[in-house]
């Protein structure tokens, strides 16, 4: 055994290295630069980490997380005798532990020195550092000094002027995702342009890829999968801290073992929970992005992407974190039109470059959410690796495949019109001139007048969509990666224009938001429709006996649910949507009475996992509403307070109402309404069958605004129902 096999034995315990390890630290070892370029799991930590036990004077490793750099530090220390062999310098260490890692550093003791990139910067670390022998530097996570990765930080882009004050020495960049624009971009800006660069395959052939509609459901949907999968290890990342939040504590109320996980917690609460979930005290973290960079954690099972990530990068990064142990690694994202205008929104404010950057990004992302291609191959294609098989059998577009259809002529017409407009444009302005849309832009640059102006107008673009995105896999046309997203032909792009061949897609899916999907089909399967038609016979009895209409007492959203959970307690009823303590008590006995001689007389047992409780609704919010009425404030002037529109401040006063919370809001309505409309209205909602908004609109005719129905509406369903 050769001597590098000897210390990896020695250190690690491992008997042989994996796929470019061995080649990439004897790089090092010679004193190259080195740009490492391997998906999580390849084993990165290690590629620096052997080589600094080796090598003589210590290694700086450069990494953006706290949680990253102490998890590392265990790891290194549990192979040594001496815990000062490893360190980090970071904003969560007192000054007396600071002056032991100086100390330890001055003598020689330690090989690797952790350092978060605002650490490096400090002038009082910059003169320790001078003083000492430096092996190599190593900047892990190097995708974040690039402003086209997927978690760009300023303070990265000044590694290199600090390395050139601190000393020279070799340099290993290393990243577990990064596009060609993006690798550019760090050995640039690191200076490490001579690099020796290693890049391993980005296909994790245990991981399965689904994107599922983002609907009203999803938290239904969620605790299902997670019984499904119970005990096991999981990741659900959100979008923002308060989704994180909430989405933690409705787990919590479906007794499962679930933390919240954000940069908005303190360092002690995140050090507990990252803790936890790693000696399995709890199943699943709901974290923001800022959980799981560098996480050793080898048996995650599952990674939900509640929210659809900002880029693939971000995507694939955080889905890499499934099954690292080779195992099963289920990877799960919600999407939804809604969300794309929401992290759009986002980027308002923001630099011109920076937003257009952010958009071509997340373009990307809807383009892989949307798309019937198999999702294996259009991340690997993504990350500049082909895949050659037509059908991976682990996603959900190759277990359900659409049918492909032939679209030669059209992979004609868009060649074509890529040619005509000299190759300068994205695929959104090759679609404007395909289609026929005088926009300004392409009157500006006089395409109206080209014989490819509208040739394509009789087909949808959603077929564009998938004729522009196979075309990029088939690699007739490819990305300019120094203008990004503007479109070229390569070589095998203006061959066909000679002599066109087969050329076969497969049309994008339409994610509609109209609250439907897989995941309502599988909820309204579930219901018992015996028991759904006799309640609502109860319901229709009830109605007539206390002169109120059906909707007033459970809405039908509501009876759904009963339909499927079968609550038997007025405390169950309570759980379901829709239904509060006050409406509970008021109706329920009768209904809780029915389901439970229905179960008894049908041998009906409730599965534990179909009881999925809600969380009872005390945001301070609501509360607030609720006291500023109490006190006669005007609506409108709630509204400003809260910093809402009114419509969402009605929104909020109908789920106070619904749920069985009594409100008064009559001086207000005395205030703005006339009041013969009052009485229509009210009227209306006393007859009418449905109180649906949209109805009452029709039927009541264009003198009455939506507000004033709505107000009408909350008066009527206070008065009669709570």
């Amino acid at each position: 055994m050769d001597n590098l096999h000897a210390s990896l034995k020695e250190y690690f315990g491992f008997d042989r290295f994996k796929e470019n390890q061995e080649d990439i630290i004897k790089n090092l070892l010679k004193g190259n630069n080195v740009f490492v370029l391997m998906p999580t799991g390849g084993g990165k930590s290690l590629c620096y980490q052997l080589p600094a036990l080796l090598m003589e004077g210590t290694a700086i490793v450069v990494s953006p997380l706290i949680a990253l750099m102490k998890n590392q530090v265990d790891n290194i220390r549990h192979q040594s005798e001496d815990d000062g062999v490893a360190h980090f310098l970071n904003s969560s260490l007192n000054k007396a532990m600071i002056d032991q890692v100086k100390e330890d550093v001055k003598i020689g003791k330690t090989k690797l020195l952790y350092v978060a990139p605002e650490s490096l910067t400090k002038e009082e670390n910059i003169d320790l550092l001078r003083k000492i022998k430096i092996s190599f530097y190593a900047i892990d996570e190097a995708h974040c000094i690039s402003e086209w990765g997927h978690d760009f930080r300023p303070e990265y882009r000044r590694i290199r002027p600090i390395i050139n004050e601190i000393g020279e020495a070799p340099v290993i960049a290393l990243t577990a995702t990064a596009t060609d624009k993006v690798r550019m971009d760090i050995k640039k800006n690191l200076g490490i342009n001579d690099a020796v660069e290693f890049k391993s395959s980005f296909n994790r052939p245990n991981l399965y890829y689904e994107v599922r509609p983002k609907t009203s459901e999803i938290n239904k949907d969620i605790i299902k999968f997670i019984h499904q999968h119970k005990g096991k290890s999981g990741i659900i990342y959100c979008l923002s801290r308060k989704e994180v939040e909430d989405l933690a504590l409705f787990l919590q109320t479906n007794d499962i073992k679930a933390a919240p996980y954000h940069a908005g917690m303190d360092s002690i609460t995140r050090s507990q929970t990252q803790d936890d979930f790693l000696m399995e005290r709890i199943d699943i973290i709901v974290a923001t992005i800022a959980f799981g960079m560098g996480i050793d954690k080898p048996d995650v099972r599952f990674v939900i992407h509640y929210d659809i990530p900002k880029s693939l990068e971000g995507y694939y990064q955080e889905t890499g974190r499934a099954g690292r142990d080779g195992g099963e690694g289920l990877c799960i994202a919600f999407y939804s039109q809604k969300d794309l205008l929401r992290l759009e929104k986002f980027m308002e404010g923001k630099p011109i470059a920076e937003q257009d950057i952010g958009r071509q990004l997340l373009k990307e992302t809807a383009s892989y959410a949307e798309s019937s291609i198999c999702r294996r191959k259009l991340i690997l294609h993504y990350f500049g690796e082909e895949y050659d098989k037509d059908n991976c059998g682990h996603c959900d577009n190759c277990l359900h495949p659409t049918i492909k259809v032939e679209a030669s002529d059209l992979l004609v017409k868009l060649l074509k019109t890529i040619v005509a407009t000299k190759e300068n444009f994205r695929d959104d302005y090759l679609k404007d001139v395909l289609m026929g849309r005088e926009t300004e832009e392409v009157i500006a640059y006089r395409h109206l007048d080209i014989d490819e102006f509208g040739i394509g107008e009789d087909t949808e673009e959603k077929v564009w969509n998938a004729v522009i995105k196979q075309a990029l896999i088939d690699d007739y046309i490819n990305k300019d990666v120094e203008n990004y997203g503007v479109l070229k032909l390569t070589a095998a792009g203006k061959n066909y224009l000679n002599k066109p061949i087969s050329f076969m897609i497969a049309e994008d899916k339409e994610f509609i938001d109209d609250g439907m999907s897989n995941v309502g089909e599988a909820t309204t399967s579930a219901i018992d429709p015996t028991l759904l038609n006799m309640l609502v016979d109860l319901r229709k009895q009830m109605s007539k006996e206390l002169d109120v209409p059906p909707y007033v007492i459970f809405q039908d959203a509501s009876l759904d649910v009963m339909a499927t959970v079968y609550p038997q307690s007025i405390e169950d009823l309570q759980n379901i949507p829709g239904v509060g303590a006050g409406k509970a008590k008021r109706y329920g006995k009768r209904f809780c009475d029915l389901i439970k001689r229905h179960c008894e007389e049908n041998e009906i047992e409730r599965p534990e996992d179909l009881r999925i409780r809600t969380v009872a609704n005390k945001s301070k919010i609501k509360v607030s509403i609720i006291q500023s009425i109490d006190r006669k404030v005007a609506l409108d002037d709630i509204a400003m307070a809260k910093g809402v529109e009114f419509s969402e401040l009605l929104d909020e006063i109908e789920a106070i109402v619904y749920s069985g919370t009594k409100i008064n809001i009559d001086y207000f309505i005395e205030d703005v309404m006339d009041e013969e409309h009052v009485e229509d209205i009210y009227q209306y909602f006393k007859e009418s069958e449905t109180g649906d908004l949209e109805d009452a609109l029709d039927e009541l005719g264009d003198e009455y605004t939506e507000d004033e129905i709505r107000l009408v509406r909350i008066k009527f369903i206070s008065e009669l129902a709570n």
